[in-house]
């Protein structure tokens, strides 16, 4: 038995160096470099068949090879970064739809924290939000079945279904003595990216939820329809917004600053994961998009004073537009420090309409910040919500396995400059924010037909501020 355990291992070990070899040229082509094939690591993959093969002998029950396989390249990716994942081909197929702004499901930003399901954002205006999920809540059964050990791919498999079907959510949330059920009935998914009023002659405010594609042009429309008359400032809320497609995010930040300027850069190892975006048209223009949307905006939108709202749950392209709107002191950021999630994931499609999604570099702000695993620091600090959960958000730097900031022992000089110059701004703008109310966050939803809540603390909080500039300039 063992004799032919071991030829099977061979036979075996012979398939995957054949594959490793012609996929290792195959990629060598493709990026057309004389870079050598890394040498195959032979020992690990022979303890890779015999596990292979003792699995197809002896497990209690038989084991199909698709099956194994596929467990086993999703344990390669995930073993990696939290990030990084294997998406079969129902998984790649709703990836493509999530970044148009439409899918079924119950409306949460999710990752995995120790085996289990935790929340990052509810979506506003979704089951989840509406029934009260809170970032930060561990989610650690759907039904009857425990999340522990599931992948987070099949994690939210099993929570997206067709709409008006039921899904039980069994939720631990710190500071609760017991575990919380909430049952949510799964709806399609709209995400309204954009939402925008005119809070009061003179103020605009802008929401945006999430970076997917048509949402920067859905911004240019609501600042043309809202930016009329004398302006003394726009406020961007970036809070709870998780991010999205990178074009989209350079797209907003070229609205609001002058054309060219650089808005983020990225750096890994491959010489296509170095990249430098700007504010400019051929890097947020894509696929058959021809008309510049980023002309349409008024061009005053450039120098009306201005405040980002940023909190923990703000990630990925939502911090790459408040890094380069914080660096060009195009506008000042309030809120709290943000999730921290600066690196690139790139998706490289596979055969059979699957594909990977892989880390492949970091994001740098224009002055050379890395955002990973820290996040943007606002210049203007505010209180946390008073809320059980406000201390538990959940950020990057928490998350296992997540992907160290490559600078980390060796400060960028500039960052200190930065935080100087943020000192010196409060400094300047002598605002001292309003201590937060104490205020049930049920409150703070918008009633049906507004866009925000008169009682939202850091919305009111960035329209004082703007109005204390506008007063310390005409009373210079």
């Amino acid at each position: 038995m063992r004799s032919k355990l071991g030829q099977f291992g061979l036979i075996i070990a012979g398939v995957l160096i054949g594959v490793a070899i012609s996929l290792n040229f195959s990629a060598v082509a493709q990026r057309e470099s004389a870079a050598r094939a890394l040498p195959l690591p032979i020992e690990e993959l022979r303890a890779f068949t015999e596990v292979f093969g003792r699995i197809k002998q002896d497990y209690v029950d038989p084991v199909e090879d698709k099956k194994l396989i596929t467990e086993a390249i999703n344990g390669m990716l995930t073993g990696l970064d939290p990030h990084s994942a294997y998406l079969d081909q129902e998984a790649f197929r709703e990836m493509q739809v999530g970044t148009q702004g439409e899918f079924g499901g119950l409306g949460i930003e999710v990752g995995m924290e120790d085996g289990f399901v935790k929340v990052i954002s509810p979506i506003d205006d979704t089951p989840a939000a509406r029934a009260g999920v809170l970032a930060g809540d561990l989610i650690v059964k759907l039904d009857d079945t425990s999340v522990k050990g599931m992948s987070l791919n099949d994690a939210v498999k099993q929570m997206r279904g067709k709409p008006n079907t039921r899904i039980r959510l069994t939720i631990v949330r710190k500071n609760e003595p017991n575990p919380i059920e909430i049952v949510l009935t799964r709806a399609v998914i709209k995400i309204q990216s954009v939402r925008a009023t005119t809070l009061e002659p003179g103020y605009a405010y802008f929401r945006v939820t999430q970076f997917q594609e048509g949402t920067a042009e859905l911004l240019s429309r609501a600042l043309e329809q809202h930016i009329k008359g004398p302006m003394e400032g726009i406020i961007l809320d970036l809070r709870n917004d998780p991010g999205g497609l990178l074009n989209s995010a350079v797209a907003v930040t070229a609205m609001f600053v002058e054309p060219g300027k650089l808005v983020v850069y990225t750096d890994g190892r491959a010489e296509d994961s170095k990249m430098r975006l700007n504010a400019s048209p051929e890097h947020y223009l894509r696929g058959r998009m021809r008309e510049d949307f980023v002309r349409r905006v008024p061009q005053e939108v450039k120098s009306i004073p201005m405040v980002v709202l940023v909190n923990g749950g703000s990630a990925s392209a939502s911090e790459i537009v408040a890094g380069a709107l914080q660096d060009h002191n195009r506008a000042v950021i309030m809120g709290q420090q943000t999730f921290g999630k600066g690196s690139v994931q790139t998706i490289l499609p596979l055969g059979n309409n699957t594909a990977i999604k892989l880390t492949t570099a970091r994001y740098y702000t224009p002055n050379g910040r890395s955002i990973q695993a820290k996040g943007i620091t606002p210049d203007i600090p505010l209180q946390s919500a008073v809320d059980k959960n406000a201390s538990l958000r959940i950020r990057e730097s928490g998350l296992s396995k997540h992907l160290e900031d490559a600078k980390a022992t060796a400060p960028d000089p500039k960052e200190a400059e930065n935080l100087k110059a943020a000192e010196a701004a409060r400094a300047k703008f002598n605002f001292t924010p309003e201590p937060r109310p104490e205020i049930d966050p049920k409150e703070l939803r918008p009633e049906p037909g507004q866009v925000v809540s008169p009682k939202d603390y850091e919305l009111n909080q960035a329209v004082a501020f703007l109005k204390s500039r506008a007063g310390a300039a005409r009373s210079n």
